[in-house]
């Protein structure tokens, strides 16, 4: 499975990614506002998880690997999971190497899932949930055509601290 633009290509997350997927998951920096940076040994467990083939099981995710077409560096991931079925419902998120913030990549491999899940998979709403100091990834959020469906206090805690957050959604285009 390959999704592409003109300047990255989506592509199923695999045992190559090893080290572009410990970056984004143990650094300080790109974890400020989603998690706790993860151990070495989450990490790889996360990995193994995220690696397995998607059978679009409720709470699986689907995570590919984030590709500049010209390089072929690595700039970060984005996936979905199926949060309920019935509804066609899908969690979306996204982590980029700090290099690549700033640049639309995360703009840009959003409309690519975005399109993918309406098209594709048939779902019939994508939501996301990000941290209210997290400027960057809203504003992606917001770009894409996501909502605003609220703000829920005091909702994670992030190095023993509470954190809001908000709830994005985008429902899929009615005929």
């Amino acid at each position: 499975m390959k999704i592409s633009s003109n300047t990255i290509n989506l592509r199923l997350l695999d045992k190559s990614d090893w080290e572009l997927f410990k970056v984004l998951n143990t650094c300080p920096k790109i974890m400020e506002h989603v998690f706790e940076p993860f151990s070495i040994e989450e990490t790889k467990k996360r990995f193994e998880e995220r690696t397995q083939p998607w059978d679009g099981e409720v709470g699986q995710w689907l995570c590919l690997a984030i590709d500049e077409i010209n390089t072929g560096e690595k700039l970060g991931s984005i996936g979905l999971k199926i949060t309920n079925d019935k509804a066609r419902i899908a969690e979306v998120g996204y982590l980029l190497r700090i290099e690549a913030h700033g640049k639309g990549v995360a703009s840009e491999a959003l409309k690519l899932l975005k399109n993918y899940a309406f098209t594709t998979l048939n779902l019939n709403k994508l939501v996301a949930t990000c941290s209210t100091k997290n400027i960057g990834s809203y504003k992606v959020l917001e770009k894409a055509g996501f909502s605003r469906e609220g703000c829920l206090k005091q909702n994670s805690i992030i190095n023993n601290k509470y954190k809001d957050d908000y709830v994005y959604g985008l429902c899929a285009p009615q005929e």
